[in-house]
């Protein structure tokens, strides 16, 4: 691959930092690298390939000079002001908050289920909620054979999807300190609450997957719902899906279809207590599926357990990833 110069939003954040850290991994082939944050991360020092790089205060002068890429994970807010200015200035922007994310001119990619999306990108491509994500990696093939006519998602997500603070919570709730992030205690606690709640009872969080898994696998038609659950896990969300097909199948033809399908390990060995688990995933990039058995209460139907890292493959990966699609098809 040609190298680019690459910027990235929010470089002192946890999503940033892990942004250097895959692009290490993955011998992303960078000419120039420009690190941005807020005034109070200014002037900090992060490492890439060895060697050291000042972060710089984000303004609006700081996308004047020669950048190809930028990777954004600064939340919607900075999102919405500063990736137009991007995009104006023929910089592509990859953005991990939720701002763009259901614009129908922008994009929203998961590179093993919809690679050719972004070749319609005007400037801007959306990286997707961490939880969908992980979901439609296995829900791409199986839609692809089966044909996909109902989900129903319920979540198990860790408390690193809230950034520091949700981490610092479950740390200070283990020593009985009051919540900083959340509303409620999370050590030894589940709270049936992420984001916020809307008119309709959902949360943000629960409409973002059912959108969102709509617009990524190209079907306005599927009858999705959602559940979303913070547990008290460090990193590594869960999700169990409750999947209803059209067509009729084998169990042997559901596990070869998703064993031979690009980013999925399966981990299904009941009898030997063998199946996916946050502790077993975290650092990993791929989708882990486990506990996959026919749903006797419908017909064509079955049950799976879908887990992954939600800080890398529910977010810095993905990202990268794109960027890497997106120098691929220069």
């Amino acid at each position: 691959m040609n190298k680019v110069n690459i910027g990235i939003v929010g470089a002192t954040g946890m999503v940033g930092r892990t942004f250097l850290k895959v692009m290490e991994e993955r011998n992303f082939p960078v000419d120039n690298l420009y690190l941005f944050a807020s005034e109070k991360s200014k002037g900090q020092k992060l490492i890439f390939n060895g060697n050291e790089h000042e972060v710089e205060e984000l303004n609006e002068k700081s996308f004047n000079r020669p950048l190809d890429i930028l990777l954004f994970s600064a939340g919607g807010e900075i999102s919405k002001k500063y990736a137009p200015m991007a995009k104006n200035k023929g910089i592509v922007v990859v953005d991990n908050s939720s701002a763009w994310r259901m614009d129908s001119n922008v994009p929203l990619v998961v590179p093993e289920v919809n690679p050719e999306d972004i070749n319609w990108n005007e400037g801007i491509i959306s990286n997707p909620n961490c939880s969908t994500i992980q979901c439609v990696v296995p829900l791409k093939p199986l839609h692809e054979t089966f044909k996909i006519k109902r989900i129903i998602f319920s979540t198990y997500q860790a408390v690193s999807g809230s950034g520091i603070g949700g981490l610092t919570d479950l740390e200070n709730g283990l020593e009985s300190l009051e919540p900083q992030k959340y509303p409620h205690p999370i050590a030894f606690n589940c709270l049936p609450h992420i984001d916020e709640f809307t008119d309709n009872g959902y949360t943000k969080e629960e409409i973002k997957m059912i959108e969102e898994t709509k617009k990524i696998l190209h079907d306005e038609k599927l009858k999705i719902t959602s559940t979303t659950v913070r547990v008290p896990v460090r990193y590594g969300h869960c999700v169990s899906a409750n999947i209803e097909f059209e067509k009729q199948f084998e169990m042997d033809e559901i596990y070869n279809t998703l064993k031979s399908s690009k980013g999925i390990i399966v981990l299904d060995d009941g009898k030997n207590n063998i199946y996916p688990m946050p502790i077993k995933v975290e650092g990993k990039d791929e989708v882990y599926v486990g506990r996959i058995r026919r749903d006797f209460s419908i017909d064509n139907g079955i049950n799976m357990w879908i887990v992954a890292d939600n800080i890398r493959k529910g977010a810095a990966t993905n990202t990268v990833q794109i960027a890497e699609l997106l120098i691929k098809n220069k």
